[in-house]
């Protein structure tokens, strides 16, 4: 990420907390990289209204100064971390905290090691911050995307009655890793016939059952997510199945249709819930129709009955309608859709039409 774009980020956030607030503990390892830079996950960054620190210990301490956005200055580990705080926050007393990732052990550490100082819960300031994508952070994610796409070429090649659950999952990751990604980025779902029906079934070291096969699955590149879901048919597809997974696949092409700036996530969880209602599907979509992906492979804005935030530049969420028959089989179908200026894009480049293996 760009040095321009870290200092403005600290910028903007510091605009964003409450005038009460004089510095904010920074403890949440992918908000630590997303204002520094620097991917790490021992330390804690300290931003203030007067200087903003990344705070670390010596395993980190050369790469932490050449990856270090200069907007923070590198200090280690050294005494009591009171006084160094204290120190470091030369005067300002007023402290906010991200109280929606700590834990209440952290907070009592932090608490003990401030006395004098006010903590206060400061929500979610940088999560606000990371819900407007950069064009940087979406060419992560497309590129993200685009090796899950090549694995998923792959991995039709793979498949046979004869390859159990556990290899699919296993062969997926591994060439993912291959392409490129540096991790996945959530747990593979690959799950066949009867546990199809499971939205978040977990794959097992038992042969594929012929039927429906679903695979939801991801890359991580660069620290951003991808997200995508596939079902295919191992063997042939009957009138019902077909039925089931065109209902799918039209909920999802008329949801995409839908998405649009200042529309919000209701809106569009309504336009898909509908037609799967109407095919005689009602209560067989059980979750919403999307999320925020970003670092997170869960995060704002949703898209599902609650949401209301309004879609706007740099929003990057899924579109995923499924259909589960309980003890039968179920079907998803899942996108990603990014609002750039003035243009809303589906990045997934997958085939969506039925096919059988």
């Amino acid at each position: 990420m760009s040095i321009q774009n870290n200092a403005s980020r600290l910028e903007r956030l510091l605009t964003l907390l409450p005038e009460e607030i004089d510095a904010l503990l920074v403890t949440n390892p992918k908000n630590q990289r997303y204002l520094t830079g620097f991917d790490f996950q021992d330390g804690l960054v300290l931003a203030t209204r007067k200087k903003s620190y990344l705070i670390t210990d010596f395993r980190y301490w050369e790469a932490a100064k050449k990856e270090t956005a200069p907007s923070f200055s590198v200090v280690t580990f050294a005494g009591k971390l009171s006084d160094q705080l204290l120190s470091l926050l030369d005067g300002q007393t007023n402290v906010g905290y991200e109280d929606a990732s700590i834990t209440v052990e952290t907070l009592h550490k932090y608490q003990n090691a401030l006395p004098g100082c006010r903590l206060i819960g400061a929500g979610r300031p940088i999560e606000t911050l990371r819900m407007n994508k950069e064009p940087r952070e979406i060419e992560a994610m497309i590129a993200a995307q685009r090796i899950a796409e090549k694995a998923f070429d792959h991995i039709l090649g793979f498949l046979s009655p004869d390859r159990t659950e556990t290899e699919v999952a296993l062969e997926l990751e591994f060439t993912m890793r291959k392409l490129g990604a540096t991790a996945t980025s959530f747990s593979t779902i690959a799950v066949s016939g009867k546990k199809s029906a499971m939205p978040h079934g977990v794959p097992a070291d038992i042969k594929l059952s012929r039927g429906f096969f679903t695979l939801d699955f991801g890359a991580l590149f660069d620290g951003y997510c991808s997200d995508m879901t596939r079902t295919v048919v191992i063997g042939k597809a009957d009138d019902e199945m077909k039925r089931v997974y065109n209902t799918v696949l039209e909920a999802q092409n008329a949801a995409l249709a839908a998405y649009d700036f200042g529309k919000t996530g209701r809106e569009i969880d309504a336009v898909a819930r509908k037609i799967i209602d109407e095919r005689g599907y009602e209560g067989c979509f059980g979750h919403g129709l999307g999320h925020g992906v970003g670092m997170d492979i869960h995060e704002a804005p949703g898209v599902n009955a609650s949401s209301l935030i309004p879609f706007e530049t740099g929003h990057v969420v899924t579109c995923e309608p499924g259909i589960y028959l309980e003890g039968k089989y179920g079907v998803r179908i899942e996108d990603m859709v990014v609002f750039r200026e003035n243009t809303v894009e589906d990045i997934t480049h997958c085939p969506k039409e039925l096919i059988e293996l």
